[in-house]
């Protein structure tokens, strides 16, 4: 990519014409990474329109200002736009004597139930006091499971059992955990395919009654686009189903087995591209210290090493 790169070297100014060759450069190196193609050409576009016009004198310089404007470009896809910091804003909670209500949602078998977990040990080195909601009412074994969980944190499970209203059992551990004296109620949903109806408006429900401060969407990192179209039909099955003009939707994305894509960290650049949305947390194993927020410099080193 640098070689091509290099074709432009002694031009006065940098025209659409002698990018065309660092064009397809790029766009195979992004590809190459699991960048889906129609977002590689996206980012390739906002490169050229940042380069476009410049004056370049010399290799060295040809080669740094479009590497840079291209690590510039997937750096502001990958920077959260808004205040995610989690720690604060439950201190921000706290002050108002309300529990954090975080809502885990996703389909069957991506690991949301050991990602809630995972997200309650990072909150119990904080010093919060956290209450897991077991509301995945439909699966036969998930409120054991998440029992198996809370003894080996030493935090307290609130559950009603199986066939209750998913809605209802959480907004009980709400009252329960506001009672009690918890800083955050970490609310475990069932896993549900995203064009199943029924389950969609029943997790609709749980949002719509509850208001959660944080809806995180689990999804696998190998799933590559299947993830980024199953957290788009989650969003629009929330919004089909909401009770108010102003429907909830998923505001971050915890991806899981991310220490298994080694330098195809593309998807991670898909995702938050085309949901819109941040990654919060990266899963890299199965203890529950292997949750980490995304690094975006380490994402931009495997992007671009050959």
């Amino acid at each position: 990519m640098k070689g091509l790169a290099s074709r432009v070297a002694g031009s006065a100014v940098i025209t659409e014409e002698v990018l065309v060759d660092v064009k397809q450069a790029m766009i195979a190196q992004l590809v190459k990474k699991n960048v889906a193609r129609d977002v590689a050409d996206v980012i390739m576009n906002s490169v050229s329109q940042s380069v476009l016009g410049q004056s370049l004198s010399t290799f060295e310089r040809v080669s740094t200002v479009v590497n840079t404007a291209l690590e510039s470009s997937v750096g502001r896809i990958l920077t959260p736009k808004q205040d995610l910091d989690l720690v604060r804003n439950i201190q921000e909670s706290q002050k108002k004597n309300k529990p954090y209500v975080i809502v885990f949602v996703g389909i069957n078998g991506v690991g949301k139930s050991t990602s809630l977990a995972k997200v309650c040990y990072h909150l119990l080195q904080k010093s919060f006091r956290p209450l897991i909601a077991a509301c995945d009412t439909f699966r036969s074994g998930a409120v054991e499971q998440l029992k198996v969980h809370a003894d080996c944190l030493g935090v307290d499970v609130f559950e009603q059992g199986y066939a209750s209203d998913s809605s209802k059992v959480a907004q009980s551990a709400i009252t329960h955990a506001t009672r009690e004296g918890h800083d955050v109620v970490l609310v475990d949903t069932a896993g549900r395919m995203q064009n199943n109806k029924p389950h969609m408006v029943a997790l609709s429900a749980v949002i719509t009654v509850n208001n959660p401060d944080l809806i995180l969407f689990v999804g696998e990192a190998l799933a590559g686009n299947d993830a980024i179209d199953q957290m788009t039909q989650f969003n629009q099955a929330l919004k089909d189903h909401a009770r108010s003009n102003r429907p909830r939707l998923i505001d971050g994305i915890v991806l899981t087995k991310f220490d298994c894509v080694d330098d195809k960290v593309g998807t991670a650049v898909s995702m938050v591209h085309k949901t819109a949305t941040p990654i919060m947390f990266v899963g890299t194993g199965q203890k529950y210290t292997h949750l980490r927020k995304l690094n975006v410099e380490d994402v931009l080193h495997k992007l671009f090493v050959e």
